[in-house]
Parts: structure tokens; C-alpha cells; sequence
């Protein structure tokens, strides 16, 4: 089962919605063999999640948490090393995004997130941006 987030870059409520989240992770996992969760790593929600995904592994050793990146640019190359070296991540995944323009690249990581997820963990509070565009 591969398991995405969607939610906005800032967070108002995050305690409660940690816990919420983890819930939610975990009422969606009985009984699966394996897990893997594709992470964006960008903003609150993403960090939030992410911390998430780690409770819970604590717990259930079958799962995967997994960074996907939008692009590999020698920045970002150089943040999933830290990311890496921090044991925040069990693995990075490039999608096939060689041909989109930088500009819209997380939107279309976010696009590919969704179709490859069997269960997508959401936060979006209005109707518009790009959490809004995912989830839609």
C-alpha cells in the first residue's frame, strides 16, 4: 500500500493535527503486508507528516518512508543528503520529471504522488493553491 500527504505549506493547529494524522495512518494500515508513504518534504504539512510516518514505523517495522522529490537540482541534491544523513528518510524517489519546467515541477511530483497512492492523508483548508490542485 503506498500512502501520500497532501496539505498546505503552513499550519496553524499542528498538535492536533499531528495526532490526527497518525491516526489516520494507522486506522489505514491494519492488516496491510507492507507500507511505503511518499513524502514532499516542503512546508509544515509535509514536516508534520513526515514526523508522523516515523511514529508510527517505531511501532510497525513494515513500512517506508519515502522522500520524493521534485527535482535534482545540486541544491536539492545537497538537501537530500542532509535529509538522508538525519535518517529522516528511508529512500528518495526522482519521478520521470526530466522535461518539466522547474517552475512546475512540484505540482506535477504532487500529480504523479497521487496517482501512484492507493490512500492519500489530505489538509486543505480553501480552493485554491496547490494542495487545493492535488487533491482535486
Amino acid at each position: 500500500m503506498v500512502i501520500s500527504f497532501i496539505g498546505h505549506r503552513h499550519l496553524y493547529n499542528s498538535n492536533i493535527l499531528f495526532e490526527s494524522v497518525r491516526q489516520a495512518i494507522v486506522e489505514n494500515i491494519d492488516f496491510v503486508e507492507r507500507v511505503v508513504f511518499f513524502c514532499g518534504g516542503y512546508g509544515d504539512f509535509d514536516d508534520l507528516c513526515a514526523r508522523a510516518c516515523r511514529s508510527v514505523k517505531q511501532q510497525i517495522k513494515n513500512c517506508e518512508i519515502v522522500f520524493v522529490t521534485p527535482y535534482m537540482t545540486v541544491a536539492q541534491q545537497e538537501k537530500i543528503k542532509g535529509l538522508m544523513e538525519l535518517n529522516l528518510y528511508d529512500s528518495v524517489i526522482y519521478p520521470p520529471l526530466e522535461q518539466v519546467p522547474l517552475k512546475f515541477a512540484i505540482c506535477k511530483r504532487n500529480e504523479w504522488m497521487v496517482d501512484q497512492s492507493d490512500f492519500i492523508i489530505a489538509y486543505v483548508e480553501h480552493s485554491f493553491g496547490g494542495a487545493y490542485q492535488s487533491l482535486r
